[in-house]
């Protein structure tokens, strides 16, 4: 995880965090969050208004901004280098990862699955601060190089901060906090020695939360000093380590407890589908006003059409509802609205994060056999912990 640019590379909930493909790049795709360009503006204009004329004077101030924007590159390029170091680790130990994505924290490498061992999770997530390092040694020498030669002031000014920001990201992000690469290299210890990942990972979530809320007292403390920008992050980095740090163990914890079991275990079997002749007013009173759900399958006899979700009704005007068929709402089955009845359930639940849809339908072969609702899941969770806390 990078910090300062922070990340995780737990299996993605996170955070639903969407972005804009960039490029690709050993076969995974560089995405950017739009959240992202505020941090470029936040770090051109610290640099071009600020650092460099502070630590570079008597240069002209359009190549103060050049160098700002220089260094916003830089990062970057840094930040994919680092998750790139963890999904190159991650994927030649078998792991599935869809790509990286940039964010205003930082970058994420989308894991699918939690690695299957305490080796891999280490040198996983040691691979992000040694990857650091070696940027950071790159640059200095870069900058030792451009002073031998002298050249551009520009060129070294660049180098040097870029040499500094990795050689800071490395060592912040050595901190035994979760999801912190630190963090990650002390579970990876824990599960070892303990042969426990859930005790392990609650155990290193709470350091995580521990430093979040640390970094959050610093920001309020730079408040009071007068030091409103540095305040800001500082605030940020903490919410944001805290809030990882407590999803990352409940994460752990679900997929702990539906282990490897196939949404067929969880499925409603007998799922109350819908007709495509019915209008949306018709739709409205007689299934979701009755039965209380916000996703309906459509089949036309026993052909499978697609589903239907009350959201999809919002762009359209309520006059029209009488009138408007029910088929001009309906969507085709896809990744988004369905699922195998193989598929795990605790991979259910990330890609339901990620949609922000809580009802698949579960279709085998092209045929409806049953709906699954993180309802349902959440339930057998809750219930799960009540039993197993009550017989410890």
């Amino acid at each position: 995880m990078n910090a300062g640019k922070p990340g995780r590379h737990e299996p993605k909930s996170t955070s639903g965090i969407k972005g804009y493909r960039l490029f690709r790049i050993f076969g995974f795709d560089i995405k950017l969050n739009l959240t992202w360009l505020l941090l470029a503006l936040l770090i051109t204009w610290s640099l071009g208004a600020g650092l460099f004329p502070v630590d570079y004077p008597g240069l002209s101030q359009l190549t103060y901004w050049w160098m700002g924007v220089a260094g916003a590159v830089g990062i970057l390029f840094s930040i994919v280098f680092h998750e790139l170091s963890h999904s190159l680790v991650g994927r030649h130990f078998g792991l599935s990862i869809k790509g990286i994505t940039l964010f205003i924290f930082g970058g994420v490498a989308e894991l699918q699955e939690e690695p299957v061992s305490p080796k891999v999770e280490f040198l996983m997530a040691v691979a992000g601060p040694i990857a650091s390092l070696v940027l950071a040694f790159v640059f200095w020498r870069l900058e030792i190089l451009a002073l031998a030669r002298e050249w551009p002031i520009p060129l070294i000014g660049v180098a040097h901060y870029l040499a500094l920001v990795n050689l800071v990201l490395a060592v912040f992000n050595l901190l035994p906090g979760f999801p912190l690469d630190g963090g990650r290299m002390l579970r990876a210890a824990l599960w070892y020695w303990t042969n426990d990942l859930r005790r392990a990972t609650y155990t290193a979530s709470r350091i995580g939360s521990g430093f979040g809320i640390a970094f959050m007292i610093l920001g309020g403390l730079a408040f009071i000093q007068g030091n409103v920008i540095g305040g800001m992050w500082w605030l940020l980095i903490g919410a944001f380590l805290r809030t990882a740090a407590n999803t990352a163990y409940r994460q752990t914890l679900v997929s702990e407890l539906l282990g490897d079991k196939p949404v067929r275990q969880f499925m409603q079997d007998r799922p109350v589908s819908v007709p495509p002749n019915l209008s949306i007013q018709q739709w409205l009173d007689e299934y979701v006003y009755h039965y209380h759900f916000k996703m309906f399958p459509v089949q036309d006899n026993d052909r499978l059409l697609g589903c239907v979700r009350t959201r999809d009704i919002k762009a359209l005007p309520r006059d029209q509802w009488t009138q408007t068929p029910l088929a001009r709402l309906i969507t085709p089955p896809s990744n988004d609205n369905s699922v195998s009845p193989d598929t795990s359930a605790s991979r259910l639940i990330s890609r339901m994060t990620r949609s922000g849809h809580t009802r698949f339908m579960v279709v085998d072969e092209g045929r409806l056999v049953g709906v699954i609702a993180l309802k349902d899941l959440s339930e057998f969770i809750a219930l799960k912990i009540e039993i197993e806390s009550n017989n410890r």
